[in-house]
């Protein structure tokens, strides 16, 4: 039975967190022969109080940070 944690900070909206839930479970579907009914996905949600990088919470970093995500796949 997979099981799969993930965390983000701040928050995600319940439509963005749906797509998710799909997209992991679609993904350990076909790479993995899963069995959709046996996958169990966690999302956390991390506060930017609750969270620090480089010996500084992110809520008091001087700039705001970027709303475009790092990992994300550029656009074309």
């Amino acid at each position: 039975m997979p099981f799969v944690s993930i965390r983000i900070s701040g928050s995600a909206t319940k439509d963005q967190k749906a797509g998710l839930v799909a997209d992991v479970t679609a993904s350990l579907v076909a790479r993995l022969g899963k069995n959709p009914q046996a996958v169990q996905i966690v999302i956390e949600e991390v506060s930017t109080e609750n969270y620090g990088a480089g010996g500084q919470l992110i809520v008091d970093r001087d700039t705001p940070p970027s709303r475009e995500d790092a990992h994300a796949v550029p656009s074309r």
